[in-house]
This record gives structure tokens, C-alpha cells and sequence, in this order.
């Protein structure tokens, strides 16, 4: 049975929001290198050495970046997989250095329930 032209689109639709996000996180991660990124760091308590706080960060960006290329370029259930791996770790992480984050107003971590449910809509929907 196939789908219609309409869902195919709709579901194009889903997985080039969900690569703006990843795309536009590592590019924010990058530039805010010596700003926010090194906050979000420093308010868990990782301070130094400062090449493991650069090391982190960037590697951080380089997850997100490959995780978004994959999404644009390479769509179906593999790279789904990894992106709800990659997205349920960096929570996992993120809630033990701080669990603060899930009652933040803008919801840094809260924001991953609604890609998880979109990472599983087109997990389900790509062919095998």
C-alpha cells in the first residue's frame, strides 16, 4: 500500500524541522564556544581543564552537526535511530549535571519529548 503524496510531504516537512534543530544547535554551540556553551558547562560544575570544557562543547556540536547532515541528507530508520540515541543521552546527561533544566521556562530538555515523538513518527514510517 502507498502512502499519500500529502503524508510524504508532511513527513518531509517533520524531518526538516527536526534538521534545523540539530543543524542550528551545532552552529549555536560553536559560536556561543566562549559564551553560553561554557555556562551551561560551568553552572554543572565543569570548569577545567579548559580543553575538556572545548573538548565537550565542540564535540557536542560535531554529534549534533553529523546527526543533522544524516537527517537531511541520508533520512531512514538507521539515522532515526541514532538521533534518538544521540538526543536520549545528551538528556540523560544533561538531567544529571542538571536537573534544574526540565523546570526551565524555555525547555531545554522538555523540547525532546516532542522530537522523540517525531523521531518515532518517521522511524514508523520509513520503509525497512
Amino acid at each position: 500500500m502507498t502512502r499519500p503524496a500529502a503524508a510524504d510531504g508532511d513527513d518531509r516537512l517533520l524531518r526538516l524541522s527536526l534538521v534545523a534543530v540539530w543543524l542550528f544547535t551545532a552552529v549555536a554551540s560553536t559560536v556561543e564556544l566562549d559564551g553560553q556553551s561554557r555556562r551551561v558547562l560551568a553552572d554543572a560544575g565543569i570548569t577545567s581543564p579548559p580543553w575538556l570544557v572545548q573538548a565537550l562543547i565542540v564535540g557536542g556540536a560535531a554529534a549534533d552537526l553529523a546527526v543533522g547532515l544524516a537527517l537531511w541528507l541520508r533520512p531512514g530508520r538507521t539515522v532515526y535511530l541514532a538521533a534518538f540515541a544521540l538526543m536520549l543521552a545528551m538528556t540523560l546527561v544533561a538531567t544529571a549535571l542538571q536537573p534544574g533544566l526540565w523546570l526551565h521556562p524555555l525547555g531545554p530538555l522538555l523540547k525532546n519529548l516532542p522530537i522523540a515523538a517525531l523521531l518515532w513518527h518517521l522511524y514508523r514510517r520509513a520503509t525497512p
